[in-house]
């Protein structure tokens, strides 16, 4: 049989469009908002200095190039499935299309285990004192609980815990308006580019690790089969939620470096929970790391359910083996692909650190980010009747240019993130082959 996730053929008649541009807005900014904010602050400024904000503008500049691609190709295709049904239209070769979408899977894992780092340190450490490997573990643990107890709750824990982390970003916002009108901290500080690697290279490191707190806004093209009006919507939605999100992240950065130390805030893996420790604007710290738990449990319970659904999804579809395709006969929810990414996530947590593994996702999307902006090129040949957002041609090929430059070693990035990368891609492959020889044994033995 003919694979849906690799012909690109994906039903429409059971979707209903009632998603308005306000409604996708809002999704777009839950989406983007998250664990990379909480932990990574801290991580970037090891790399540039106390100029933190400046990376993730950087960042959003270069996420807006891609941004257009995707803007033109979910209009153009108003369907679920994003970047491997975009690379199937354009190349329709099925081993490329399976690894794309495989890629994406396992950039949801890192990302998750990532997250899992950074809620077992300094933030769970507000209330019990614990190794990070432990915290992480027993984290990773409640959130396989929730994925595994069925889709209806994990969405309704999402949509509280969205709005937990933003209102925590926003008490950052404030500690920083007030220390301004105080005269408080050194604003000086935010000119500052005193990190390890220099001025170019520091805002180049820091970018592209700035880009983990800024992915996130691709996974809403999958919402284009439910949104009332995509090819109108879908580009402001995106463009809107983009431009939120990094203005709350500028905030925040410079509410951080103005009012902590670089070095302080470097060494630390809560180092939102430095600033409100020092901040005049009085806010329990106590409560502050739950709401940061709380977020960075959102960002792990996102990419689990994403990662755990696209395994079940592609051994519907006959791509892995059939057994991921199982599911609980209670719970509805597809335990073996569960269980196998949770797996690879526990192995993350037990090797990498938060850093090192929130770089792995980047790597990961940017390889990913960097095809779909070739493919709305070649797509450029497949006319449509309908009206859509076009993309000026020079954006997508230039965003193609920039993330393979974030993704070479050019920006610092150490040698174990290309292997654990490598690693993660080449099980891929493994899982490919494997239902290749068996698809191959099974026909033989039919004939």
């Amino acid at each position: 049989m003919e694979e849906a996730i690799i012909e690109g053929r994906i039903p429409v008649g059971g979707l209903k469009r009632v998603i308005g541009r306000r409604v996708l807005l809002l999704f777009v900014i839950g989406d983007i908002l998250g664990a990379g904010i909480y932990a990574l602050v801290g991580q970037v400024a090891g790399k540039v200095g106390g100029a933190i904000w400046l990376p993730f503008l950087v960042a959003f500049v270069l996420a807006s190039l891609t941004a257009t691609a995707y803007a033109e190709l979910v209009g153009k295709y108003p369907r679920a499935a994003g970047a491997a049904l975009y690379t199937n239209q354009a190349f329709g070769i099925p081993f490329l299309t399976f690894m794309v979408a495989f890629t994406v899977m396992m950039s949801g894992v890192t990302s998750a285990s990532a997250a899992a780092r950074a809620f077992g340190g300094r933030y769970l450490a507000e209330f019990v004192t614990l190794p990070t490997i432990v915290g992480a573990l027993g984290f990773l643990a409640i959130v396989t609980l929730v994925n595994f107890a069925g889709i209806s709750e994990s969405v309704r824990v999402n949509v509280v815990l969205t709005v937990i982390e933003a209102f925590g970003l926003l008490v950052i916002v404030a500690i920083g308006i007030w220390a301004l009108l105080q005269g408080d901290g050194d604003p000086g500080r935010a000119l500052e580019f005193d990190g390890a690697d220099g001025a170019v290279l520091g805002v180049l490191g820091g970018t592209a690790l700035a880009f983990y707190a800024l992915i996130g806004f691709e996974d809403s093209v999958n919402l284009a089969e439910e949104a009332k009006d995509p090819q109108r919507d879908f580009p402001r939605a995106l463009f809107g939620g983009l431009a939120v999100a990094v203005l709350i992240y500028m905030a925040v950065a410079f509410t951080a470096t103005m009012l902590v130390d670089t070095r302080t805030l470097e060494t630390s893996t809560g180092p939102l929970l430095e600033v409100v420790k020092v901040a005049g604007l009085s806010f329990p710290p106590k409560l502050f790391a739950l709401i940061a738990l709380l977020a960075v449990g959102n960002t792990a319970l996102i990419n689990m359910i994403m990662a755990s659904r696209l395994v079940y999804g592609m051994a519907q579809e006959g791509i892995v083996p059939a057994v991921f395709g199982m599911v609980h006969a209670r719970r509805a929810t597809p335990w073996p692909a569960i269980l196998f990414t949770v797996a690879i996530a526990v192995v993350l947590v037990s090797t990498g650190d938060i850093g090192g593994l929130a770089d792995t996702t980047v790597l990961l999307l940017l390889l990913v980010f960097a095809l779909v902006n070739v493919c709305v090129l070649v797509l450029r040949r497949d006319r449509v009747e309908h009206d859509h957002f076009h993309a000026p041609a020079w954006m997508p090929a230039v965003g193609a240019v920039v993330c393979l430059v974030l993704a070479s070693p050019l920006t610092g990035r150490e040698a174990e993130v290309y292997l654990r990368a490598a690693v993660l891609v080449a099980i891929g492959v493994l899982l490919w082959l494997v239902n290749h020889l068996v698809a191959r044994r099974r026909s033989k033995g039919g004939a």
